[in-house]
């Protein structure tokens, strides 16, 4: 189990005390967190993810409880970390070949202090209850960040989608709505899309929830066609959103994505649509990956060829090189943060940059580092770049372009209305630019100015301990 990190220590990420309270204050803040944080890992030991999610919350808040009491007194922490519902279901479907498959579905209702539960789906192998609880509370502060009235939630299931055929995937995404229905809604619960899940099987599921309703709620789902309540920019929100946050980051330095080397991993669409709007604010990327390697391509990755590959090929990503000779296909995907960069931009998974991966880049020269994906940098990976001056944009504020524009689908599907795509674009690029703002103004006003992760961590929990507290106990 990993040991909760000593606050304030001279010389750390921590070390400023705020004058504004006392040490008696202090010294009971710090050991409020180290007991909620010991408690969350010894009740559920194996959810490791959920507990580095956890920790780095509470490592941001001794200065915010020591100030704010009432926080502590009200148990906020305590009832924040533990899910309002977490819900495990069995999902059964017919493969292509007759046989019974059998995989296990997920739902976390974490937190709907601001609004309706609002998160993702994520078909993966590697999905179980620890995973979604981790995305889920990192939810909670990114959906608080963005603004707007939406609360905190995700779900999905250990379901494979490679390789499956069209009428697998329908089959599986039509169970799956066949006991999810029953605990979403527009003003309870609404999912949209991640990893594994995309327009394809969102379509599949609205079908189903609609067909099991008997009524078109388009608002029950976010992520949908334009043809039945989508919304324009859905698609590139995340990654046009993380390059719009760093952009922010790298203006408060006096830096650009001008003329910078730019690395990106993955190649869905948060990667693809941050290498499409790096490219186009002037920067040259040169690298790209999926699940088999990575693509190094000296002269700038074509945007256009990953697009046609991975959205309409449904290929894989070494496919490129035969279009494109001169480029270099790694099987590797550690290997990706050994080339040489000035801005790193992992989007792909978690826990994907570690400490030797941050090292490298440290000793290649990186100037930023902006997560698109969730959490995919080890806390000791962060301390690296902090450490060494590296500007560092957390996943919970510089991936929130998704959920953003999921909500502004929300608001056109209550008001009946679809909005341009410039409309939608510059709504995006303002709450990125806002939630910029609101990070760096906490972090300063605290004692930690400069620093991003702190400054996300106070301003999205806040905003929720406040609704909390002014709705009681419940």
């Amino acid at each position: 189990m990993t040991m909760l990190k000593e606050y304030f220590t001279e010389g750390s990420i921590q070390g400023l005390t705020l004058e504004t309270t006392n040490h008696h204050t202090e010294e009971t803040a710090k050991q409020h967190v180290k007991n909620v944080y010991e408690k969350v890992c010894a009740r559920d030991p194996h959810e490791e993810e959920f507990h580095q999610a956890v920790k780095e919350i509470l490592d941001s808040l001794v200065p915010v409880l020591a100030a704010h009491p009432e926080y502590m007194k009200q148990g906020i922490v305590e009832r924040v970390v533990e899910p309002e519902r977490l819900i495990s279901f069995r999902v059964p479907w017919i493969d292509d070949d007759g046989e019974v498959q059998v995989n296990r579905g997920y739902r976390v209702q974490f937190n709907s202090a601001i609004g309706p539960y609002k998160g993702g789906l994520r078909f993966h192998p590697s999905v179980n209850s620890g995973i979604i609880k981790f995305l889920g509370f990192e939810q909670i502060f990114k959906n608080s960040l963005t603004g707007q009235p939406i609360g905190g939630g995700k779900g999905g299931a250990d379901f494979d989608p490679k390789g499956k055929s069209d009428v697998e995937i329908m089959r599986f995404s039509q169970s799956f709505m066949n006991e999810l229905n029953q605990h979403i809604g527009p003003d309870v619960d609404v999912p949209a899309g991640d990893i594994g899940v995309g327009p394809r099987e969102i379509g599949y599921m609205f079908g189903q929830y609609k067909k099991m309703q008997g009524g078109f709620e388009a608002g029950t789902l976010t992520g949908k066609g334009m043809e039945y309540g989508g919304s324009l920019v859905r698609k590139e929100a995340t990654g046009y959103g993380t390059v719009y946050f760093v952009e922010e980051m790298l203006k408060a330095q006096g830096l650009s994505f001008k003329d910078c080397t730019v690395t990106v991993s993955g190649s869905g669409n948060v990667s693809i649509y941050a290498i499409e709007k790096a490219t186009a604010l002037g920067a040259k990327v040169v690298t790209c990956s999926d699940s088999n390697g990575y693509i190094y391509d000296e002269n700038g990755i074509d945007v256009e060829t990953v697009k046609r590959i991975k959205e309409v090929e449904r290929g894989q990503i070494e496919a490129y090189v035969e279009e494109h000779p001169h480029a270099t296909f790694i099987d590797s995907q550690e290997d990706i943060w050994s080339v040489s960069c000035d801005i790193a931009l992992p989007c792909a998974t978690q826990h994907e940059i570690d400490e030797t991966a941050a090292d490298q880049l440290v000793k290649n020269g990186v100037k930023a580092v902006g997560e698109g994906a969730n959490m995919p940098t080890t806390l000791e990976a962060v301390d690296i770049f902090l450490d060494n001056e590296v500007q560092f944009a957390p996943g919970k504020a510089a991936n929130a372009g998704g959920v953003a524009v999921s909500s502004l689908e929300m608001a056109q599907n209550n008001m009946g209305l679809t909005w341009s795509y410039e409309e939608v674009e510059e709504r995006l690029h303002e709450i990125m630019k806002t939630i910029y703002a609101n990070c760096a103004d906490a972090a300063k006003t605290y004692g930690y100015a400069g620093n991003l992760v702190i400054g996300a961590n106070i301003s999205g929990f806040m905003k929720v301990a406040d609704a909390m507290i002014a709705q009681g106990v419940v």
